[in-house]
């Protein structure tokens, strides 16, 4: 017998029902930080309103975090770093499975608020929370070998390394799937045995004071992750620039990842960026064009558009993109736009009405530089009122318009012809982004060769952007600083240390006899 699927309807009902006392709680309790195992607010007393992408309403008040709630964390964190570096792999494994058992407990209330906090769609929110025990299984298994390191004997010596936690570190996260993002940085960062000071985006605290509640109820120890909830260019800035904190995780912006380079220099602090994005996915005349069809609109409207990875860029062979762009278009048209509760809604509200602002721009910028807008360009009237906008298509466009070359991070694609494969390389790298792309082609020599030649970290090949944990993950020029993944993130979050062990046997120099 097959198994029957719920409608849409009764799905969006459910959703809405379990909504309704979590946000009830939210806005009576607030959002305070997590420092030390405790739930407090900000010591000056300071605080701001979280307000819903779909309907402008608010959700909590926030406490506003600045350099004394910053010290505050990195105390904590400093005094709780040796208990937990020196805590046995085993146990430390243990406790990060339990993080990742309650996850997945409370995996529906953190979609649903996820959803109603940034206003991502619950075909994807659904699935993230998941994703994000995931990231700290997999982290926790690693625990035992995080330490491994390289036997490189020479003639009179033995030379091992090994890696070390690197002490009190500092996660700064993006406002677009927050949660899924805030594991992919601090599960590692646990797992080597560092402590961690979180700064979520003031966007989107609700989610990231949830995951350190979880920490905590999973038996973490107290100043172990600690949370201050604020601005950037206050909790963040202190943050970069405190002298306990000894590396920074970012996602985010690129003109934010070099303000924060140069808020840690005076320190020396280590850092990881993960930035913006201008990526392209170049679609030859040989490809599976059904597949990449599918692939093109998932890359660049699923998440809203609002996604680093994203495909904003359609590089297409001259020879057939009129017929290619006739079917994305059609499919573009078709695209649902709604109610980020309702698992039919496709796209959602843009996460504040100064992102959706600077989406909307484009349009005028488009327009200005004579490319045609082939579908949306203008905002949407979505069910409650809130920061929605049209899926939009931009055709006629070349590859030295500012909708060609500048991140706009919307549902918001952009279409290029190109010649050869020679000019598709060409476009493709000719920004100042460089984090992924994606090819195809039924030609794998030329998939190989294109790979080789673009600029950007990670390349998919016939295929959408499909995460693998081991792999790195990060990008080249201003998309980024180092990788995540895998022994990568051990190595960001980790020293590596170098021991010789002589034989006793090589001639050591005689002075002053």
């Amino acid at each position: 017998m097959d198994k029957v699927t719920p409608k849409s309807a009764d799905v969006f009902k459910a959703n809405c029902e379990r909504a309704e006392p979590l946000l009830k709680k939210l806005k009576a309790d607030g959002i305070g930080h997590m420092i030390d195992g405790k739930i407090v607010p900000a010591i000056s007393g300071a605080t701001f309103e979280t307000r819903s992408p779909i309907d402008g309403s608010v959700l909590a008040t926030v406490a506003r975090g600045n350099a004394e709630d910053i010290d505050r964390a990195a105390t904590a964190a400093a005094l709780a770093f040796k208990a937990w570096r020196d805590m046995s792999a085993a146990m430390r494994r243990k406790l990060l499975h339990r993080v990742a058992d309650a996850i997945e407990d409370n995996a529906d209330d953190i979609a649903v608020l996820e959803c109603i906090d940034t206003g991502q769609v619950y075909r994807f929110m659904a699935k993230a929370a998941i994703r994000a025990a995931e990231n700290f299984r997999f982290f926790a298994d690693r625990c035992a070998e995080a330490r491994d390191g390289l036997n490189m004997p020479s003639e009179e010596h033995w030379n091992v390394s090994t890696r070390v936690p690197i002490g009190p570190v500092g996660v700064i996260t993006p406002w677009n799937t927050p949660f899924m993002l805030s594991t992919w940085k601090i599960a590692p960062a646990l797992a080597a045995g560092c402590t961690v000071v979180h700064k979520p985006a003031e966007w989107s605290p609700v989610t990231a004071a949830f995951l350190a509640k979880l920490v905590k109820e999973a038996g973490v120890p107290d100043g172990v992750l600690n949370t201050v909830q604020g601005f950037g260019e206050e909790a963040g800035k202190a943050l970069t620039e405190h002298p306990a904190i000894k590396a920074i995780g970012f996602v985010g912006e690129s003109a934010t990842g070099a303000a924060i380079m140069a808020q840690g220099a005076p320190t020396l602090k280590r850092v990881h960026f993960e930035l913006g994005g201008k990526n392209p996915v170049i679609v030859f005349d040989d490809a599976d064009l059904d597949r990449a069809l599918d692939a093109v609109v998932f890359m660049i409207y699923s998440l809203n558009g609002e996604r680093c990875t994203s495909s904003s860029r359609l590089l297409i062979q001259q020879s057939i993109a009129e017929r290619f762009i006739e079917k994305l278009t059609a499919r573009v048209k078709a695209l649902k736009v709604g109610h980020p509760l309702d698992p039919a809604t496709e796209i959602g509200p843009l996460i504040h009405e100064r992102h959706l602002a600077k989406v909307c721009s484009y349009f005028d910028v488009a327009r200005q530089e004579g490319a045609v807008i082939a579908v949306g360009g203008k905002a949407h009237e979505g069910p409650g009122g809130g920061h929605y906008v049209e899926p939009t298509l931009v055709t006629g466009a070349n590859a030295k318009m500012r909708v060609a070359q500048e991140e706009v991070f919307g549902p918001f694609l952009t279409v290029i012809p190109f010649r050869d494969e020679r000019d598709a390389v060409e476009i493709a790298n000719d920004v100042r982004y460089g984090l992924t792309g994606y090819v195809w082609t039924n030609d794998m020599g030329r998939a190989l060769r294109v790979a080789d030649a673009l600029e950007a970290g990670m390349i998919w090949l016939n295929s959408e952007n499909v995460r693998h944990l081991p792999t790195p993950f990060g990008g080249m020029k201003a998309s980024g600083i180092g990788r995540d993944g895998g022994d990568y993130s051990f190595d960001f979050y980790m020293e590596t240390k170098h021991v010789s062990l002589a034989r006793g046997t090589h001639k050591i120099q005689r002075l002053g006899v």
